[in-house]
């Protein structure tokens, strides 16, 4: 456990690639918040089996929050104060938003029967048709079906009404159904915010102050993750100019190009400066 009040909150999925390597500039970006003694936490789409790999390769020691927003994740001993409510997947300690597995599974059978909306999940495919579903080796692909909370499917002859209908009814039983590339995801109760709300508590417990938190994301992740941090750096990409004006305003923003080569420079600066 660091003891710094700053704390880091990075959507890593459009920085480090399903086979775990990151773009460049950003592992010397994490060795300079190492090197500050600051705390950075990974949030992604992915389940913890997927980031295994880049974890291990980056030497990842922090907390993540994974399956969008499902769960935060605690490696071992990392705080000696623990949370009130946790439950344990392999190595990790960790603190379930969402509905554990198989509600999920459950849900999506029950869903897609009464909507008559055919939903295959990736746990219904043999090894050999979910590799050639998501387009992924075999191995990766088993890794990428492997959830602790949610549920990944595709939709099978649907029309965009029939998934609108779907859509619709999910959100009327508070399911979240999600995009998720060529997939979809459905899970019970999962929510960044929760996470993130119930994670900096535990560092606020642990370091005696309220952590003043600073969140990096590409547009893709940032309408979902600015809001619930003090202030926000943009790794602005082609699709930056749609984001809400409103959120980058209340956001404090610092805007940096994704693939200039002092992005990473830059944005270390500005966390470690007093302000961002």
């Amino acid at each position: 456990m660091r003891s710094s009040n700053k704390l880091v909150y990075i959507a890593i999925d459009n920085l480090i690639s399903s086979s775990g390597k990151p773009l460049t500039g950003f592992p010397d970006f994490l060795e300079g918040l190492e090197e500050a003694n600051l705390p950075c936490v990974w949030v992604s789409s992915r389940n913890r089996h997927e980031l295994d790999s880049a974890i291990r390769k980056l030497g990842h020691a922090a907390p993540f929050i994974a399956e969008g927003g499902s769960g935060v994740y605690l490696p071992e001993d990392y705080f000696h104060l623990k949370p009130a409510r946790t439950i344990r997947f392999a190595r990790f300690t960790v603190i379930p938003v969402a509905t554990p597995q198989p509600a999920a599974a459950e849900a999506l059978d029950q869903l897609a029967e009464d909507t008559r909306v055919e939903a295959v999940a990736l746990r219904t495919l043999s090894p050999r048709e979910l590799s050639q579903n998501v387009g992924l080796p075999q191995r990766e692909a088993e890794l990428l079906r492997q959830r602790d909370f949610d549920e990944l499917f595709f939709f099978a002859g649907a029309s965009d009404a029939d998934i609108r209908k779907f859509q619709a009814e999910a959100a009327r039983r508070n399911l979240a159904v999600r995009p998720r590339g060529n997939l979809w995801s459905l899970v019970v109760g999962a929510s960044l915010a929760n996470c993130i709300r119930q994670l900096t508590a535990l560092y606020e417990r642990a370091i005696r102050a309220h952590p003043f938190t600073i969140a990096l994301a590409t547009s893709e992740e940032a309408p979902e993750l600015f809001p619930c941090c003090n202030r926000a750096i943009l790794l602005a990409d082609r699709s930056s100019a749609s984001l809400d004006a409103d959120l980058l305003v209340r956001s404090s923003l610092l805007s940096l190009p994704l693939f200039a080569s002092d992005t990473w420079g830059n944005a270390l600066e500005s966390i470690l400066a007093k302000r961002v």
